[in-house]
């Protein structure tokens, strides 16, 4: 007997949010399901890989390194009466690129749920357990995960000839009213497991009228204990940066591995996809030929990635005081400005979010171009672009602290209404597509 109207609606609303990041992992098992689950959710959501396994039968992902599977609990922590124990029996199963997607019902919602049982419209049996988010956080602390991804879905399970899906459409954006949604999705992230293995790293390097810095950038690159190779990317100098590339390249060759690249492009975003296109490395970081960024302090953004801190490290500028001019009033405005509407938008905490420097898998970096496709290319900058499918994809990101140094050679080729305005325009971008639940076209 085919759902009800109203229920495959609801499970496509559910499926589309869960979808906009499991089409880009590799794998999806839904585990634990429960009475009256036919298996409707699960066929809707778009992943390569999509299975459905036994209850008692967990799943062991501790081997993947550069596969990325998502777990997913359809109603399983409403219930179950140790969603501790469950969480912590799950999470000696999964590795550090494992991420367990949660559907949980509204706590403040139960009458609603009963009513629906009451009334026929809802199968299986009543869920016993009405967890807060604030009892999940703690519970997920005590497990060993933490969470990197809360979207609130479903506040109308009817299209009502349009005005549903409007509602649908509007509510997540309204304080107050968001929370009062049918359906929480959370995805949460495993702590604690580090790699099997050392990662080597590739520092993309753009410049552009940065020839005095060149040299600098080879000679204070830190020991970071893995392999490491420099990739310069020029971009249409005029100030003999590119000939200087090609002498440090010469004077260095045999002490590390480098390589060189001049743009057909144009713009920071094109050299950095450049760069990433050709390294090797397992791990990719930038690294701005104007060395605000001191790059001694690679081995932070490194080390936090070893660590599992998170898998996106994002550098942060504005914890210290910044030396000099390093960053005009007006500049340093803006970017308070878009760090607060980007933490808002995207559901994650940045201090900074237009440094330069960030750290990624390489692997994760393929789900971010295919992200990227869907979502539209729209960032010249490169920052955005990478930190918009870092929270979509409940990667986790952590700031590194970093002290913002002056310039010693040549000026900015930043200009700062021309580019904020093409930052804003990013920023309404992100509103429609990313908060509001707005999935393009394309990705469908």
């Amino acid at each position: 007997m085919p759902a009800p109207l109203w229920k495959r609606h609801f499970y496509e609303l559910v499926a589309a949010e869960v979808s906009s990041l499991t089409r880009y992992y590799d794998r999806l098992v839904q585990w634990g399901r429960t009475g009256g689950d036919d298996g409707d959710l699960l066929n809707a959501i778009d992943c390569p890989d999509k299975s459905l396994v036994a209850d008692g039968d967990i799943p062991d992902l501790s081997t993947e390194s550069d596969r990325r599977t998502a777990v997913l609990l359809f109603g399983t922590l409403n219930h179950d009466y140790d969603i501790e124990g469950l969480l912590t029996r799950l999470h000696s199963r999964l590795s550090r690129t494992s991420r367990v997607v949660i559907v949980t019902f509204n706590p403040y919602l139960q009458w609603l749920y009963r009513l629906a049982l009451w009334l026929g419209l809802k199968r299986g049996t009543m869920p016993t357990t009405f967890i807060t988010l604030n009892d999940l956080r703690n519970i997920c602390r005590l497990s060993g995960f933490e969470i990197v991804r809360i979207r609130t879905v479903v506040y109308s399970p009817w299209r009502f000839l349009g005005l549903g899906s409007l509602i649908n459409f509007v509510m997540p954006v309204v304080p107050l009213l968001r929370q009062v949604a049918l359906t929480t999705i959370i995805v949460i992230r495993p702590v604690g497991k580090l790699s099997a293995r050392r990662e080597s790293v590739s520092v993309v390097i753009p410049a552009r009228n940065e020839r005095g810095n060149i040299a600098a950038a080879v000679s204070r690159m830190p020991d970071m204990d893995c392999d490491v190779e420099l990739i310069f990317v020029e971009g249409h100098s005029t100030d003999g940066t590119w000939e200087e590339i090609q002498r440090v390249c010469a004077e260095y060759a045999g002490a590390m591995r480098m390589q060189a690249f001049q743009q057909t492009g144009r713009g920071k975003a094109d050299a950095v996809r450049l760069g990433f296109s050709r390294a090797t490395g397992d791990v990719l970081t930038i690294l701005d030929a104007d060395l605000t960024m001191p790059p001694e302090l690679l081995t932070r953004f490194v080390d936090a990635y070893r660590t599992a801190k998170a898998d996106f490290i994002n550098g942060n500028r504005v914890t210290y005081p910044m030396e000099g001019e390093a960053m005009r009033f007006l500049n340093r405005l803006g970017n308070v400005f878009f760090a607060k509407a980007l933490t808002w938008m995207l559901g994650v905490r940045l201090g900074d979010c237009l440094c330069g420097t960030k750290l990624v898998a390489r692997h994760d970096y393929a789900r971010m171009e295919r992200w990227r496709a869907d979502f539209g290319d729209i960032d010249p900058f490169g920052d955005f672009e990478l930190l918009f499918p870092a929270a979509v994809l409940g990667i986790g990101i952590i700031d590194v602290p970093i002290r913002y140094r002056a310039r010693t050679y040549g000026s900015t080729n930043i200009n700062r209404f021309r580019h904020g305005l093409m930052l804003l325009r990013m920023t309404v971008r992100a509103f429609v597509g990313i908060k509001a639940g707005r999935i393009p076209a394309r990705a469908r």
